[in-house]
């Protein structure tokens, strides 16, 4: 639920800075980038209020179109005027490297939708495999992942900022591309959302024993004002930290880390406990989870503290 919450606040401040870039660059307009959170407060409450997956998944088809565009135009603007790769440096200093871990884990992590899709699939059996949904889109991702920040550092070097969108010139068509990038990820924003509703209002509901004693009209009005709520909890986080290189990171090495790299390699391993495995193959898997725990509390100790240290030097 932190992991998810931490999305929905990250998508809180990409809206509104690639907003604020386009407000400005045409109207010299300045306004704070807590007011475009603000502005955009209303309208995320209204989208939180979709309660079902596939009412969720016309918004996602769109969010994906406009990605794709939207990526073809970046791409576009890259490959124009590329500097040769020796103006960059090959490498940075090992202490920016925790941020870096952060901010990647962040990228690729992405269990808590990725269950729920896999339950809402008419043939589940296609998700996994070599060539199945998971494996296919997560390929794809990574090449994109890839390209843009090869390209994007190449073309920017220092001045690369948390969005390579925000990198893009003041011009009409890559201003189109910073809006199909916020309505793309403010659509997504219901996606991220609907994660730790499914875990919270049932336990709320469990624990409570609403059933018994409450109609279902008005559990459906105070799931709504608990959805309102949360909402209103990530935008004060988003209030709190509105930059986003430094939130990515931040969620990434925090949350992210433990959910992707620790906790499955403990319940594999507490899975398999009592299983019929030779000697050998119980020396195999200890070996190997413990290499990925490692690594992933590592990332999460430094990762969090690089970050921490980052946002306390921005804001204070």
């Amino acid at each position: 639920m932190l992991t998810q919450f931490g999305f929905c606040c990250i998508y809180f401040v990409f809206v509104s800075t690639n907003i604020k870039h386009v407000v400005y660059n045409y109207t010299k307009a300045e306004i704070s980038i807590h007011g475009y959170l603000s502005i955009l407060l209303p309208f995320v409450i209204l989208l939180s209020m979709a309660r079902s997956l596939r009412h969720l998944a016309l918004a996602s088809t769109i969010a994906n179109v406009l990605q794709i565009l939207g990526l073809c135009i970046i791409f576009f603007n890259l490959f124009q005027h590329l500097p040769p790769t020796s103006s960059r440096p090959l490498t940075e200093s090992l202490s920016k490297f925790p941020l870096y871990f952060g901010t990647t884990i962040y990228a690729f992590e992405g269990i808590g939708v990725v269950l729920p899709l896999e339950n809402e699939m008419q043939t589940p059996q296609d998700f996994g495999g070599c060539n199945g949904v998971l494996n296919t889109g997560m390929i794809i991702v990574c090449c994109f992942y890839v390209a843009v920040g090869f390209f994007g550092y190449l073309k920017f070097g220092k001045d690369v900022k948390g969005s390579v969108t925000l990198n893009l010139p003041a011009e009409p068509a890559y201003e189109l591309v910073r809006i199909m990038f916020a309505i793309a990820v403010f659509l997504s924003y219901a996606i991220q959302f609907y994660v730790p509703l499914q875990f919270i209002w049932p336990f709320i509901r469990k624990k409570r024993r609403l059933d018994d004693w409450m109609s279902m009209k008005t559990q459906r009005i105070w799931e709504y004002v608990l959805r309102a709520l949360l909402v209103l909890v990530t935008y004060c986080l988003a209030v709190a930290i509105p930059r986003l290189d430094l939130f990515i990171s931040l969620v990434g090495a925090m949350a992210s880390s433990s959910l992707a790299l620790v906790f499955p390699c403990l319940l594999e391993v507490i899975v398999f406990w009592d299983d019929d495995m030779t000697s050998s193959q119980w020396i195999r898997l200890f070996i190997k989870n413990t290499c990925i725990v490692t690594i992933g509390i590592l990332g999460f100790a430094t990762g969090t503290y690089a970050s921490m240290n980052a946002i306390i030097d921005a804001f204070f």
